[in-house]
């Protein structure tokens, strides 16, 4: 036994079987490459038999034969089954009836009486014998192989086994196409049923697909809008947008969503929702690009109307707010007594009306030019009337800034009202040089608001008195906002806290934070 064959790992007849099986060779029919492969092998050894011998469970089958007429033998009269038992590579058997593993063969001691045999084990890239490319002859040969025959048997059953792989290759390659053509014919039965617009691109973003609602809604013909023809399906004003959404998505990997205004067969344009996901290969690379296109033209009027109704909504309810604080002005008038206190009520009105208008839905035209909607922008916005004669802000605002919305604009705008006005009559902001630091900060689930006066008159220590103003302030922090509320009466100034979950100053982030 060779070195090579006593580090090959040792195989079970199960494997050896199951590789057989694999390549599905068994029982096919004859062909010339084998044919030919056999030919030559007999010729170079001027035998009258040779063979490409298979080894399966209870039999040998020659998938090429010379010199039998047969389609294979039993396994027990198979030399090719011994050499596969005694694991070699090569089995020379130079006189048959001196051997005495084959001294009593029946094709050794009867027709066609036997003698000599060469055999080279056909083996997997695994080391798994298959059986054997061999030849016999009916004389003896006591003086074994040529140099040349000792060769052309091992480069024709390496031939053998390229053979064997090649028809493997080929029918797992057919078989890839078939279930290619099947996936495919699968996948365009499901995308023609949907009521979406599917689609799908090459990597480069070029589009080579519409299924049947495509053209259906579209009325263009198939294949028109393939590579860039796609964007003149938009409306004009929507083309740009789009087309600039797409390179985005090309150029990044980024999920591709937009909204947009797509052409139907009469000419309407109506509104659509496109989508599009990157579909990537081990390496992360973008190997196709798969899109639909939704019609959202209803949802989108419906939205449209709820959002005017919306803003109407909202438009009567500031005009409320101006009614009510005419009513007290004018009751104000009549009742000179109560001026004082009809002027801190409208103050308060007037608060809550610029917190309305600050989140209230709006038009384009409507909208508030003060900025984004955010915690920030809505305390500068508030605190404008404070500012100095320059108009500088007397009331500086540091640190984290939060998202913001109607959910806590109300109880925001009253407390930081009544601090404001209590500091213009009382505080800091009663004297030219005086200020306030109002620094936010989240931390972990909470945020937390700090009013800090300076410059203002000494502190003598807390009032004797809680007034509506401070009660008003407690109860929309620990009321409505669900936080604490604290106060230091330190003699530089007053220091007030507000400490409130995270999730009171926008309903996004109370969303998320369920989810």
């Amino acid at each position: 036994m060779t070195a090579r064959e006593t580090d090959r790992p040792r195989w079970t007849e199960a494997e050896r079987l199951q590789a057989l099986q694999d390549y599905g060779i068994l029982d096919t029919a004859r062909e010339a490459a084998f044919d030919d492969i056999v030919s030559l092998l007999a010729t170079v050894f001027d035998a009258p038999i040779a063979l490409v011998n298979l080894i399966d469970e209870d039999r040998a089958w020659f998938k090429a034969e010379v010199g039998t007429g047969m389609t294979g033998s039993p396994l027990g009269v198979s030399f090719c089954a011994r050499a596969i038992e005694d694991d070699t590579d090569r089995l020379v058997v130079a006189d048959a009836t001196r051997d005495v593993r084959f001294a009593d063969n029946p094709l050794v001691t009867g027709a066609p009486h036997l003698r000599f045999y060469a055999g080279q084990v056909l083996r997997t890239p695994e080391g798994l014998p298959l059986g054997a490319l061999c030849v016999h002859d009916v004389r003896p040969r006591p003086e074994g192989l040529t140099p040349a025959q000792d060769k052309a048997l091992e480069v024709l059953a390496g031939q053998v086994m390229a053979q064997i792989e090649l028809k493997r290759a080929v029918r797992e390659r057919d078989q890839g196409i078939a279930d290619l053509a099947e996936s495919e014919s699968k996948f365009r039965a499901i995308a023609d049923s949907m009521p979406q617009m599917v689609w799908s691109t090459r990597p480069d973003g070029f589009h080579d697909y519409y299924n049947a609602r495509w053209y259906e809604f579209t009325g263009v013909p198939a294949g028109s809008t393939d590579g860039e023809g796609w964007s003149g399906m938009f409306h004009p004003e929507d083309q740009d947008r789009a087309r600039a959404a797409w390179r985005h998505s090309l150029e990044t990997g980024d999920l591709y969503e937009i909204e947009y205004r797509l052409r139907r067969a009469d000419g309407v344009y109506r509104w659509a929702l496109g989508r599009a996901t990157p579909i990537r290969n081990a390496e992360r690379q973008v190997v196709r690009w798969f899109g639909t296109c939704t019609d959202i033209d209803e949802l989108k009027r419906m939205e449209q109307g709820k959002d005017l109704l919306s803003q109407e909504l909202s438009h009567r309810i500031k005009n409320i707010f101006a009614v009510i604080s005419a009513l007290i002005a004018l009751s104000a008038r009549e009742h000179p007594e109560a001026r004082a206190f009809a002027a801190a009520v409208r103050n308060r009105i007037g608060a809550l009306a610029r917190a309305h208008e600050f989140v209230r839905p709006h038009s384009e035209v409507s909208r508030p030019t003060v900025g984004n909607t955010t915690l920030h922008t809505f305390l500068n916005a508030l605190f404008v009337p404070y500012a100095d004669n320059s108009g500088r802000p007397r009331v500086l605002i540091q640190g984290d800034d939060a998202v913001f919305d109607d959910q806590s604009a109300t109880s925001v705008a009253l407390l930081f009202h009544e601090l404001a006005t209590n500091a213009a009559k009382y505080g800091a902001l009663s004297r030219p040089d005086g200020r306030v630091l109002l620094t936010t900060r989240a931390e972990d689930d909470r945020f937390i608001l700090s009013w800090r006066e300076i410059g203002g008159p000494a502190v003598t220590g807390e009032p004797v008195r809680s007034g509506f103003g401070s009660s008003l302030a407690t109860l929309s922090v620990e009321g409505q906002l669900g936080g604490r509320l604290e106060r230091s009466w330190r003699p530089e100034g007053l220091i007030v806290e507000a400490d409130l979950p995270a999730t009171a100053l926008s309903r996004r982030r109370a969303a998320l934070k369920r989810s």
